[in-house]
């Protein structure tokens, strides 16, 4: 009798493997080479953390010190120990939010509560000193000096001085002025100071840059000075104002007026009479209120915003009804070289913006442009306010078109066939159409673009420094000019305000400019939620 037993498939070999890129590196980095790789970066961190350490303890800066040292120990902790993995991924990316969004938000609007402008910039025992190095003057009988700029045995810079009146030879440093033997000093026939025993006498190419040092080398005697002015004479001066560290105030000796702080920074008398230097100092809403109760600032302000809000709302209507209207015209299948026309629209966005921006201010200029020229017309497009205007809109609906037609032109591809077709059997006609289904139904996509457009081409200050400058001049003579919009104006308070910049009122205007968009944004968008219900 035969039995037959079951023949065994031999077991099916497992499929081979392929790994990725991605799934290597992993793999690499993940075992002793992605161990050695993250001690050596935690080194170079710790190495960096200890230089700034280093600085900031001989800054006494201790508050950033503590910070600096809790971060890095933490740092270490989550990547050197076993455990806490989803921290190592979040870690680098907070590290970059904190650094290049919370930081500089929280910088400016710290600024924006600070006197801080030119005059403004140090600290207020800087401007102290400062102001008492001002006030040195040379009195009637003042002492002159023939001077030479030299250095001691130790390569410290000292003044070679011979008064010129009594002969008599001096060695002055930052401690004060040391008499010298009358041949210890060498002087030429021509006057000048050309040796000395025991100190050597700077000459020929030591001298370059050396003006830049004795600019604030002061020598300090009984009641008075001795400062350098040039490089062979030196005079003695007195001070015109006291300072009192118990009361601090300065008062002018000659006249006995006194000077207080005003808390905003300045030494300032009882008839506004100033000082400068200032110094930085927080003051509190006064940048905000000055915005609103200076006239100086707040005329340019109202004008600025009402012209900003007028350029980015036409910027973006004009150029989304002709985006609109050249998607539908080229939304058709049977058009005649419908794609090179899309190709030539995009022509625009093929261009670095800023390049575009100088094309057209060389195309506009007055003299010499294309425009003109090719037209035979004499329209001072970059030079009178309203022409500039025009110019500014038409260039911004110029380089916005692309977007909107891109836009349209995949939001009209979206609409179902069957509602139009449906309201056509029913007899309506295309504006019809157009108006009751097209329109609502492309505004429910297109608004929240619509509203991002706005807020981005409310502080496009590219293209208004690179095609206008902001210019031409306005009539109130402010320093925003007529195509000025708050940002452009911004930029100018800053680097261009006063005595040449005011940061602290710049950081208020933008933080201005901050909540006024997102209060049009919210509204637009609370509005626009009626649009949903169109789906």
């Amino acid at each position: 009798m035969a039995t037959t037993a079951a023949r065994r498939e031999p077991p099916a070999a497992a499929p081979e493997v392929r790994w990725g890129i991605p799934s290597r590196l992993i793999a690499t980095f993940s075992g002793p080479v992605g161990r050695a790789v993250k001690l050596v970066l935690l080194s170079l961190v710790n190495a960096i953390a200890v230089w700034a350490a280093i600085i900031l303890a001989r800054e006494d800066k201790w508050i950033p010190l503590v910070v600096l040292v809790a971060a890095t120990v933490a740092l270490d902790a989550v990547y050197l120990g076993p455990r806490a993995v989803p921290l190592k991924f979040l870690v680098p990316g907070t590290v970059f939010l904190l650094g290049f969004q919370v930081a500089p938000i929280v910088y400016t609007v710290n600024v924006a509560f600070q006197q801080y402008s030119v005059g403004h910039i140090g600290t207020k025992t800087e401007a102290i000193h400062q102001i008492e190095e001002n006030s040195l003057a040379q009195p009637a009988d003042g002492r002159t000096y023939v001077m030479a700029p030299g250095r001691d045995e130790s390569g410290k810079l000292v003044l070679l001085l011979v008064d010129e009146q009594s002969g008599e030879a001096f060695v002055g440093s930052r401690d004060g002025l040391e008499p010298l033997a009358q041949d210890a000093v060498t002087v030429d026939d021509t006057g000048l100071i050309t040796a000395a025993r025991g100190y050597s006498v700077i000459k020929g190419d030591d001298l370059a840059g050396i003006d830049t040092a004795l600019a604030d080398y002061i020598v300090p005697t009984d009641g008075a000075a001795i400062r350098a002015e040039g490089l062979d004479v030196a005079l003695e001066l007195k001070p015109t104002l006291r300072y009192d560290a118990r009361a601090e105030t300065f008062t002018r000796l000659d006249d006995g007026v006194v000077f207080r702080d005003n808390g905003r920074g300045s030494f300032v008398s009882a008839a506004g009479g100033e000082l400068e230097p200032g110094w930085r100092t927080h003051t509190g809403f006064h940048n905000f209120a000055s915005i609103v109760k200076d006239p100086l600032i707040r005329k340019p302000f109202i004008r600025v915003l009402i012209w900003t809000v007028v350029f980015a709302a036409l910027t973006v209507l004009v150029s989304f009804f002709i985006g609109l209207f050249l998607a539908i015209v080229l939304d058709k299948p049977g058009m005649s070289f419908r794609r090179l026309y899309r190709a030539l629209i995009f022509v625009p966005f093929a261009i670095p913006g800023f390049l575009v921006l100088l094309i057209w201010a060389g195309l506009l200029n007055d003299d010499f442009g294309v425009i003109n020229n090719a037209l035979h017309l004499n329209i001072p497009w970059l030079f009178d306010a309203w022409w500039a205007k025009v110019s500014v809109i038409l260039v911004g609906v110029w380089m916005t078109v692309p977007y909107f037609f891109l836009v349209s032109l995949g939001a009209l591809q979206s609409i179902p066939n069957e509602l139009v077709e449906a309201a056509r059997v029913d007899g309506a006609s295309p504006w019809q159409v157009f108006r009751k289904i097209t329109l609502p139904l492309l505004l429910v996509a297109v608004t929240p673009l619509l509203i991002a457009s706005f807020a981005f081409n409310f502080n496009d200050f590219g293209k208004i420094y690179l095609l206008t400058g902001g210019g031409p001049p306005a009539e109130d003579q402010s320093i925003a000019g007529a195509t000025d919009i708050l940002i452009s104006y911004t930029y100018k308070v800053a680097f261009e305000a006063g005595k040449g910049t005011d940061f602290g009122l710049a950081a208020a205007l933008s933080i201005v400019i901050f909540f006024i968009v997102a209060t049009i944004s919210a509204v637009t968008f609370w509005r626009s939620r009626s649009l949903e219900e169109m789906r």
